[in-house]
């Protein structure tokens, strides 16, 4: 594909899932300036660690008056699971220059990861395709949380709209689009049951990366035979 294609791919691509995270972007920014965050410190905010699940772990944190370290201590948990997205997509990243390949993993969220892991099941991943994709996502962020720290005293309580259950709804859609993966069921429970208990046992945010682990773990133990529905890659 030529690289204006790849630009529109990405773009076309993009659209859904920004529809999806604008609203929670808008409800991180109103919450921040809640917490006691000026707009400035806001945007900030989701310029330099850019992942929206910590963001909202960190205002929770700060709110709660915990020391420095244990706020920093809590994201780095949360955020252990970008080493597999990282050892995953790096072998996708043939098309990349060194730098190219550095700029990537800085934009390496969670629907850039899906995006990449569904692009190369048909298409060569190109950096064309990734950056405008990823660019797109950053850019879309940014204008959400700053729509959201303006303006956020109007939304009200996001609870009583429905607006905190975003990012699980989110999770969830970007996890089925590998449910025709060979092995992709046995993983996923394993995965829930364990993320499941640990939160229930210990609490978070270890229930993210053990429950990642876990079912990680099951698929080095159990390797998928065969190929999946969709033609791709066991």
């Amino acid at each position: 594909m030529s690289s204006r294609s790849d630009f529109r791919a990405g773009l076309r691509d993009v659209l859904p899932v920004l529809l999806a995270i604008m609203p929670f972007g808008i409800v991180y920014g109103a919450l921040a300036v809640d917490a006691g965050l000026s707009v400035l410190e806001a945007c900030g905010l989701s310029l330099t660690i850019y992942a929206g699940a910590s963001q909202l772990v960190a205002l929770q944190m700060v709110g709660l008056g915990a020391p420095l370290w244990v706020v920093l201590f809590a994201l780095t948990m949360v955020n252990l699971r970008h080493l597999l997205y990282s050892a995953s997509v790096g072998r996708h990243l043939g098309a990349f220059s060194w730098w190219q390949k550095a700029l990537a993993f800085c934009f390496l969220v969670d629907p850039v990861f899906g995006a990449a892991e569904t692009r190369v099941l048909t298409h060569r991943l190109s950096p064309t395709y990734y950056f405008a994709f990823a660019m797109a996502l950053y850019g879309g962020w940014q204008v959400a949380t700053l729509i959201g720290a303006t303006l956020g005293g109007f939304i009200g309580d996001p609870a009583a709209l429905g607006l905190d259950f975003i990012l699980p709804v989110y999770f969830l859609t970007m996890v089925m689009e590998f449910r025709h993966r060979a092995g992709f069921y046995p993983v996923a429970a394993i995965s829930a049951v364990a993320s499941i208990a640990v939160y229930a046992l210990i609490g978070p945010p270890w229930h993210v990366t053990l429950g990642a682990l876990a079912g990680l773990g099951y698929a080095a133990l159990f390797p998928p035979k065969g190929r999946s529905q969709d033609g791709g890659a066991a």
